[in-house]
């Protein structure tokens, strides 16, 4: 807070004559105050996200949430310093709250969310389940679109004093709205219960999939009817019907050129080469369509979908991705922060306005459990499968929200009327996920009859004698499709899942401990064995040398020079090493003893949870080579999730024990390491600095001692040199 008040100084001086200021620097002004405005809403949009989701509720709500609480009308509004109509000021006389800078960011960042859901859009299993999904997805789009708009315009006239007609614009766009759907959640609960290969799983992902085509066939839709009503005045049937078959035809038209040209759009970006250039010119592609629909009198974010689910078909989908998340991670939290910022948190006060919220919620909730569920019963699901998809269909977010700023800004609906799309928004979220997992709870099947298991993919697998040769063949294996010109996608590094894509060739494959399994298409089998094959050749030429290996008693050597400095300043030795694990009279007379006791002694200080695990660590190292060095110094270590941060201890044979040294002579001085496996510890680091410890006078000096609070002063002493 004192840094960003220095840094306030110089904004404040500026602003505070910025209105007597020339033109060029008054526009040095606007945007000293959009840089300041850009940093604030990064930091509340992710705070906010970080602390919704910390409550199980999405974080993109967090980030509309510290929109809310910074925007012009809540803490924005307030001046200080040089800034007398605060940091977030009402322009354009409250019909767009916020700069028009400030918006245009936003409206870049729409396109790029949306772009990023037109790339993550499944056509395969779009087509897969056509017809359950398709039932499914128009079903529930077209229940939640007349009964939002009934809804609205009941409510309206009951609690808001105000009656519109079905066809006014604050009821097509609270329809259209309330149509979205958002299976991200339910997504995350599918996975969790190892449910997304289900019948029910399934159907949501593509019924999802469908739902957000038809959403944006909607939208421009009603953009067409509302820009047609708005030019005459009037309803008029038949140039509404002209526009809404234009705005259909422009959509449809670019869908299926941009699906089929798919291939040749790839090769385009491809021949900028390196990977970032590919994503940026893929991004500049987006934006470009983005601009022409908005022209077209259409949406600028059915732009930006179209061009997404076009790449959807070409190899670059997940180097696009991929390279574009940084891009997404700064500009996506800044559109919901945004349209946080245009909702008037004094339109909560109103009791109609809480209550129009709540009963728009609820009516959008019971469209999609009814428009979803009653199909699916038509499609073999069973009362409880039907309630799981209509359930998982529920949760509404970014896309209702992209579509709710788009309205906004069109000027179809109020700020007023984007406090109840939040609301509705909250009370989806907050009661369609517990559902879904209660539902899931008795696990019964949701069909009525067995579904059979598709064929069509098959599985190759290969199996390794150890962890480290699997690892080590994967990397080989990577290297040669890389070769082939396959685009190589890590899909989940916790699960060891990989995505090649090449035209139309796409091969997954996981790898576990010692297994190696490929999942591809019958046709694709011969191109797996032919690059595993290859990648073996590369593994045997690597085995052959290691005939010849490096001298490892010379490297080994080198670890302990004698008079060497210590290891890196930013390691201190006794954050790690403490009186209570130092022996400084180990009693055992074996390699063995001599470890147990080490290990024991971490175990009574609480710092290893298993022990055997630990002690197998350790005596896998030991065993593929011994740890003793030289100068009777030895440091056994292993790596565990037997604990949860790099520990170790300190012991003193007074008589020496035959540890296996370089030089052949017994180890008198033993530190004991142990880091975790699968997080980073400063495994490498701590023996540089145990190496620099244990030079010739610190040696003498820990061997000279008498008590543990000896040794931990000599190592205090020459960690402070």
């Amino acid at each position: 807070m004192a840094i960003c008040g220095i840094c306030l100084i110089p904004a404040w001086a500026l602003g505070s004559s910025a209105g007597s200021l020339p033109a060029e620097m008054q526009m040095t002004h606007r945007m000293m105050l959009l840089v300041i405005q850009l940093g604030l809403i990064l930091f509340a949009a992710k705070l906010g996200n970080i602390l919704f989701e910390k409550v199980k509720l999405p974080g993109t709500l967090g980030e509309i949430s510290a929109g809310m609480l910074i925007g012009p009308y809540a803490l924005g509004q307030f001046g200080f310093f040089g800034f007398p109509d605060g940091l977030f000021p009402i322009v354009g006389g409250g019909v767009l709250a916020v700069s028009p800078e400030l918006y245009g960011l936003a409206a870049v960042a729409a396109v790029v969310l949306m772009f990023n859901v037109g790339l993550q859009t499944d056509l395969k299993l779009l087509l897969r389940f056509a017809v359950a999904g398709g039932l499914v997805g128009l079903g529930g789009l077209l229940t939640s679109f007349f009964l939002g708009a009934y809804s609205v315009k009941v409510l309206s006239g009951i609690l808001l004093g105000s009656r519109i007609g079905l066809f006014a614009p604050q009821c097509l766009m609270l329809g259209t709205i309330a149509s979205a759907t958002s299976v991200g959640i339910t997504a995350r609960i599918l996975s969790s219960k190892r449910k997304t290969d289900s019948p029910e799983g399934v159907t949501i992902l593509s019924a999802a999939v469908i739902d957000d085509v038809l959403g944006i066939v909607l939208l421009a839709v009603v953009m067409g009817v509302l820009s047609a009503s708005r030019a005459t005045g009037a309803i008029d049937w038949g140039h509404i019907g002209a526009l809404a078959t234009k705005a259909v035809g422009v959509w449809l038209g670019a869908t299926i050129v941009g699906l089929t040209a798919a291939r040749k759009i790839g090769f385009l970006l491809k021949w900028f080469g390196e990977r970032t250039s590919i994503a940026v010119m893929a991004l500049g592609l987006a934006l470009i369509l983005a601009g022409l629909f908005e022209e077209a009198g259409l949406a600028m974010i059915i732009g930006a979908y179209v061009m997404g689910l076009s790449l959807t078909k070409a190899d670059i989908t997940h180097v696009v991705r991929e390279r574009l998340a940084p891009v997404a991670a700064f500009l996506v939290p800044v559109f919901f922060c945004v349209t946080g910022m245009q909702i008037n948190v004094g339109a909560f006060g109103s009791g109609g306005l809480v209550l129009f919220g709540i009963g728009y919620g609820i009516a959008a909730l019971i469209a999609k459990l009814a428009g979803c569920g009653l199909p699916a019963l038509l499609a073999n699901f069973n009362l409880r499968g039907a309630g799981r998809i209509g359930f998982g269909m529920a949760p509404r977010c970014e896309v209702a929200l992209i579509i709710a700023g788009v309205a906004l800004a069109g000027g179809f609906i109020e700020a007023d009327m984007l406090s109840a799309v939040v609301m509705m928004v909250v009370i989806n979220t907050l009661v369609a996920p517990p559902a879904l997992v209660l539902l899931y709870r008795a696990d019964k099947p949701g069909t009525r009859r067995p579904v059979p298991t598709d064929k069509a993919e098959q599985e190759v697998s290969f199996q390794f004698p150890s962890v480290e040769m699997t690892g080590f063949f994967v990397d080989k294996l990577v290297a040669v499709f890389e070769s082939e010109g396959f685009f190589v996608h890590l899909i989940s590094r916790s699960q060891n899942l990989y995505q090649l894509r090449k035209d139309r060739a796409i091969i997954e494959f996981r790898h576990s401990d010692t297994e190696l399994v490929f999942s591809c298409q019958a046709e694709a089998v011969k191109l797996v064995n032919a690059a595993v094959y290859e990648a073996l050749a590369f593994v045997e030429k690597a085995v052959k040398a290691l005939k010849e290996p490096l001298d490892s008693e010379a490297i080994g050597r080198g670890i302990q020079q004698d008079n060497g400095p210590l290891g890196p300043q930013t390691l201190i030795l006794t954050d790690y090493l403490k009186p209570a694990l130092i022996e400084p009279d180990l009693p055992g007379r074996t390699k063995e003893q001599i470890i147990d006791e080490l290990l024991d002694m971490l175990v009574r200080n609480g710092l290893v949870r298993d022990r055997e695990a630990a002690a197998q660590a350790i005596w896998e190292r030991e065993n593929s080579m011994s740890t003793g060095l030289q100068y009777g110094v030895a440091i056994p270590h292993g790596k565990t999730d037997a604990v949860g941060r790099l520990v170790c201890t300190l012991g003193i044979s007074k008589d020496g024990v035959d540890f296996g040294s370089m030089d052949g002579e017994p180890s008198r001085i033993f530190i004991l390491t142990l880091s975790p496996k699968s997080k980073p510890a400063p495994h490498v680091q701590f023996m540089s600095a145990v190496s620099g410890l244990l030079n010739a006078e610190g040696r003498e000096a820990i061997l000279s001692c008498r008590n543990a609070r000896e040794v931990f002063a000599v190592v205090s002493a020459a960690q402070n040199k």
